[in-house]
């Protein structure tokens, strides 16, 4: 069991008080968000709601627009995915309303992909602002898992930033 310690201060006294409690490790896996008991809510939840989580709550709340944050989720998310091949990701990308990916080109070590209906597709323009980077994560935990190289994806453009769609250059590289 691990603990964390609490500091408590009362603005009344400028005491502290000192606790401990219990940290229970949890593991979920990419199986178990599919079990949604929500008899009258339903499995869905409103875009707004997944766009103000991550551009009030994460990209304006935490330091370096969450990014180090975004890099971390995506890839963890991406790793966990059910997919075993380039084409099976992508699918699982818009089948998930993530968006319409397409591979623009492909190289030996790199792909360069298109996503159209991304999340951001209508917020207002915001030039030189690229917000997709939790996207391109969730592709290279994917994509190492399937390609079994290291992986990085680049937003180079973003609906927000103006652009028709959001792309990523997607980089491998040898472990």
């Amino acid at each position: 069991m691990t603990y964390i310690n609490f500091i408590h201060f009362s603005s009344c006294d400028n005491k502290s008080n000192q606790t401990k409690e219990k940290v229970i490790a949890m593991s979920f896996q990419y199986e178990d968000m599919k079990k949604i008991d929500r008899k009258t809510l339903g499995k869905e939840v409103p875009l707004e709601l997944f766009r103000s989580i991550r551009l009030i709550g994460m990209y304006q709340g935490l330091p370096l627009n969450g990014k180090s944050t975004t890099a971390t989720i995506g890839r963890k998310i991406g790793e966990s995915l059910p997919v075993h091949s380039v084409e099976g990701a992508l699918n699982l990308f818009e089948e998930l309303k993530i968006g319409i990916p397409r591979i623009i080109e492909k190289k030996d070590n790199e792909f360069h992909i298109a996503i159209d209906e991304c999340f951001c597709k209508g917020l207002p323009k915001q030039p030189g602002n690229k917000v997709c980077d939790l996207e391109g994560a969730i592709l290279e935990g994917a994509l190492e898992g399937i390609i079994k190289k290291r992986v990085r994806a680049r937003e180079v453009k973003c609906n927000v930033n103006g652009d028709e769609c959001c792309e990523y250059k997607v980089k491998t590289y040898e472990v």
